[in-house]
């Protein structure tokens, strides 16, 4: 039986903010940019109980929390910070798999200090990633993936949650089918629709109704309900897409406008691929509207995207494609490139790959 632990930093930005500045501690803190425009990237939990969340924008943000106090992003130090998280892992085993900068998944059956219960080497971790960094994380332990990281969430902030095989059963009937890994809102949705509302109910679709309906993730829930989850600890990540997106900080709608921004973030796109040394055949255009609906468009060409030159008449062909007037204005505008070519993928250290920029 393997034994797999999710490790999650708990508000990771906002904690390294308050624990760098002691006046903040205690506080509603967000980390974000400051502007109209902006958008939080994290809050802290002080903040969340008046429901300030990331990807918020701003303005909502102190609508909810007069009282917010908002911090600028510094992502060296956040990068850093992980860094150390990450060395600490490696203490106890290498095969670790980044999901992002504040989360992975550590494969612990074979460890390298032969202690037997995954949930002790968990309690470790915490502890040492508490003295060590004077920061909390949470855990989750189980003896795969999926469940390991519905684990880790079940018990935030600076939790530790076990869910032993001979238990995952009646925990997973009772779960959300929201709480579900791969599960987004409109996908629970739909299976609130078809009087889908707990892993129980999941459990007992069939295969192949659940396959007509969801396609290929529909196995992949039939699996999850059923406690099944084969995938490896990875510790090789293929970078699947690289991609930038700009807020503006007035709504657009003329032509003119769009093409310049279209022009500026594909230059921007055209950085950072040469930076990660990436290139791919789809390109796909995020169009985010003033009332923050948001729409992408997708185009696979049979030639690698590597410059701006190579990009942007495909850009124009998908601004095309999107309908703009003064009643239907554009605040966020986002460009990416990703289905690489197989004989090509690059292989490395986890980094951020999308970014987003005040325009």
């Amino acid at each position: 039986m393997r034994k797999i632990i999710h490790v999650d930093m708990d508000a990771f930005f906002a904690s390294v903010e308050q624990r760098d500045n002691p006046e903040l501690r205690g506080k509603p803190v967000a980390v974000g940019h400051d502007s109209e425009r902006g958008v939080l990237t994290t809050a802290s939990y002080e903040a969340r109980r008046f429901g300030v969340h990331s990807a918020q924008s701003v303005q909502i943000a102190k609508k909810l929390c007069p009282q917010l106090i908002i911090v600028p992003v510094r992502y060296a130090v956040y990068k850093e910070v992980s860094q150390a998280v990450h060395r600490i892992f490696s203490d106890y085993t290498d095969l670790i798999e980044p999901l992002s900068i504040d989360e992975a998944f550590l494969d612990v059956t074979e460890n390298k200090k032969g202690i037997g219960l995954a949930v002790d080497i968990a309690r470790d971790i915490k502890r040492r990633i508490r003295e060590e960094l004077q920061l909390t994380a949470s855990a989750g332990v189980s003896y795969n993936k999926f469940l390991a990281k519905i684990a880790s969430d079940y018990r935030k902030p600076d939790g530790l949650c076990v869910i032993h095989p001979d238990r995952a059963m009646d925990f997973i009937a009772g779960l959300p089918v929201e709480d579900f890994w791969g599960v987004g809102p409109k996908t629970a949705e739909k299976m609130h629709r078809m009087g889908i509302f707990t892993g129980l109910q999941l459990r007992r679709c069939s295969q192949q109704h659940l396959r007509e309906v969801f396609g290929k993730m529909g196995q992949i829930y039939y699996n999850f309900a059923r406690g099944i989850d084969n995938r490896p600890v990875e510790t090789d990540w293929i970078r699947k897409s690289v991609g930038c997106e700009r807020t503006f900080e007035e709504d657009l709608f003329e032509p003119g406008q769009l093409q310049a921004a279209l022009c500026h973030t594909a230059l921007e796109l055209e950085g950072r691929l040469q930076k990660s040394h990436f290139e791919g055949q789809t390109l796909t255009l995020k169009i985010k509207f003033h009332d923050f609906t948001q729409i992408t468009r997708s185009l696979t060409t049979t030639q690698v995207l590597r410059t701006k030159d190579d990009i942007l008449p495909l850009a124009r062909k998908l601004l095309e494609q999107v309908s703009c007037s003064p009643g239907r204005r554009v605040r966020l505008m986002g460009l990416s490139v990703s289905n690489p070519r197989s004989d090509e993928m690059h292989r490395g250290e986890w980094v951020q790959l999308y970014f987003d920029f005040e325009f």
